[in-house]
């Protein structure tokens, strides 16, 4: 019984940290901050679906899943950051014209 309380009071924190990377990835105003708060949400997805395979006693399925999700989630935030410098458009402050040594 106790246990049940402990797995249910954790999933219910690991989502509202996901809440809170969800504004961040809604309401940032950088690409940066989207960026980062993608990666917060799915960073917090991996140990709730573990809990959840916990609390349903099918950690056997959700192991996999869980760890397949982690490596897709890194794989597409280095994707999109790599993306965004490509485009310089990661932090979204262009340098001043003066700082530019092709148009001297």
């Amino acid at each position: 019984m106790f246990i049940d309380t402990l797995f249910n009071t954790a999933a219910i924190f690991i989502a509202m940290a996901m809440a809170a990377g969800l504004y961040r990835a809604v309401r940032g105003p950088t690409s940066l901050d989207h960026i980062i708060g993608v990666n917060a949400i799915g960073s917090k997805t991996t140990p709730l679906l573990i809990i959840i395979g916990v609390m349903y006693q099918r950690v056997d399925m959700l192991v996999d899943i869980a760890l397949a999700y982690a490596m897709l989630n890194f794989i597409a935030v280095l994707a999109a950051s790599r993306y965004f410098q490509k485009r310089r458009g990661l932090h979204e402050d262009p340098a001043p014209p003066s700082q530019n040594p092709d148009k001297g």
